[in-house]
């Protein structure tokens, strides 16, 4: 059995899914195009698996290279024929005195707070940027850029007791909560659209819980993405993963996000749980106050971090990751993909495709959460290779769709489970804020 297969077949167990479903599941002979030292692919193909699986649909029809495609979505995504920029220029590995920091600026206010650390003028450049955390160590920078909101780690080595400790508790994390209420949730009807009905909100952002509720939407869900009013999303961010669902802008103290909470069968959390819980939406509140209701919560480094913010390429680089890919022993590297991201979203669809299919036979209340920085230690728990395995080049006219959004052209890649199509992503913002 390979590492793809028995990561699926793990999954299955902590989700309590009828195993007949994955029964016929295994890769294909060719395998999954995410080169890196690491199991990238196994772990995407598990992904993209546990999801389609879920659905009871065929794993063996997945094709590995638009599972890649997917994965690697900023890389074939173009707006009027252009491609975006996908990285700020205060997003990146940069060398301090003692090593390497890890930043992400990608959200203006983000590199706002980065040069304000390290007391640059606003107009302070990357140049500027390089040369203050030249005289810093790692430590002091990520301290420093932290304690000013912005978002710094130290580039680590990989710590295998801290991951094994990690993996000893489930990938995705689920609990059924006993509710005296009656709930009158909907059920999925079966058609060839397997989630028709099912109400969604959408408070994620930045692809691990877009990736999530996009696979919702790709299934025939009515998803309502919703954002507040004063932090814009990048236009391509919301685009690459944004197919298929409503969105609008709404502050989330107001009266109107809990009736739309209350109307919804499914909650999808991607901000920090300490974020979560002084706004009132953490999941245990949710779901004492709306019986019935679903909530899938994702984090960068878990609950047990609630203070913490986070994305894919900083758990990369303080979990060991971006070490262990480094091109050449001096200088970090990373993933192939923004793997963390995608394989979380994936996953977290699969856990609640199945708890709806659970929540109709048992009842109840049920939550799940994972976080990158869980699904990390699962990456470094598999199995390894030398050297990556050379770079495949992909036909991106076999792995991409086209859409028309707002007199955009728009080219995003095509879904990674077969047998369903996206609608294509609205204007970020422009819907309202109801069912």
């Amino acid at each position: 059995m390979n590492a793809g297969r028995r990561l699926l077949s793990r999954i299955w167990r902590d989700l309590g899914a009828e195993p007949g479903l994955i029964d016929h599941a295994l890769p294909s002979g060719v395998p999954v195009p995410l080169p890196s030292r690491l199991a990238t692919g196994d772990l995407a193909w598990a992904s993209v698996a546990a999801a389609a699986c879920a659905t009871g649909g065929d794993a063996m029809a997945l094709d590995p290279h638009r599972i890649a495609a997917a994965f690697r979505s900023d890389r074939v995504l173009t707006i009027d024929g252009a491609t975006p920029p996908v990285w700020s220029p205060f997003s990146g590995f940069w060398r301090t005195r003692d090593g390497w920091v890890r930043t992400h600026g990608n959200y203006p206010h983000h590199a706002t707070r980065l040069r304000l650390a390290l007391r640059l003028a606003e107009t302070a450049g990357a140049d500027q940027v390089r040369d203050a955390l030249a005289d810093r160590t790692s430590m002091d920078a990520a301290t420093a850029i932290t304690a000013a909101g912005g978002l710094a780690v130290p580039v680590r080595v990989e710590d295998p007791a801290a991951d094994a400790a990690l993996r000893s508790h489930p990938l995705l994390d689920v609990r059924r909560l006993e509710n005296p209420k009656a709930s009158s949730h909907r059920t999925p009807i079966s058609t060839d659209r397997p989630l028709e009905g099912i109400r969604v909100l959408d408070l994620t952002r930045v692809i691990a819980g877009p990736v999530c509720t996009r696979t919702l939407a790709l299934l025939g869900a009515d998803v309502l993405r919703i954002d507040p009013p004063h932090l814009a999303e990048p236009e391509w961010q919301h685009l690459d993963t944004g197919h298929g669902k409503r969105t609008a802008l709404l502050d989330a103290r107001s009266t109107q996000m809990h009736e739309l909470l209350a109307a919804a069968d499914v909650a999808v959390l991607g901000y920090r749980p300490e974020a979560l819980d002084r706004l009132g939406l953490a999941p245990g509140d949710l779901t004492e106050r709306y019986p019935g209701l679903l909530v899938a919560r994702l984090s960068a480094w878990g609950a047990e971090h609630p203070l913490r913010a986070g994305f894919d390429s900083l758990v990369q680089a303080e979990s060991g990751i971006a070490w262990i890919e480094s091109p050449d022993g001096d200088r970090p590297g990373a993933l192939p993909a923004q793997a963390l991201d995608h394989s979380a979203g994936y996953l977290l669809a699969a856990a609640l495709i199945s708890l709806l299919r659970r929540r109709a036979e048992e009842g109840g209340s049920w939550q799940v959460q994972t976080s990158l920085r869980r699904v990390a230690a699962e990456l470094l728990g598999m199995p390894r290779r030398s050297e990556p395995a050379e770079e495949i080049a992909l036909d991106p006219e076999l792995h991409t769709t086209r859409f028309e959004v707002a007199g955009h052209a728009l080219i995003t890649a095509a879904p990674a489970i077969p047998g369903f199509e996206f609608a294509a992503p609205r204007p970020w913002g422009e819907d309202q804020p109801r069912w």
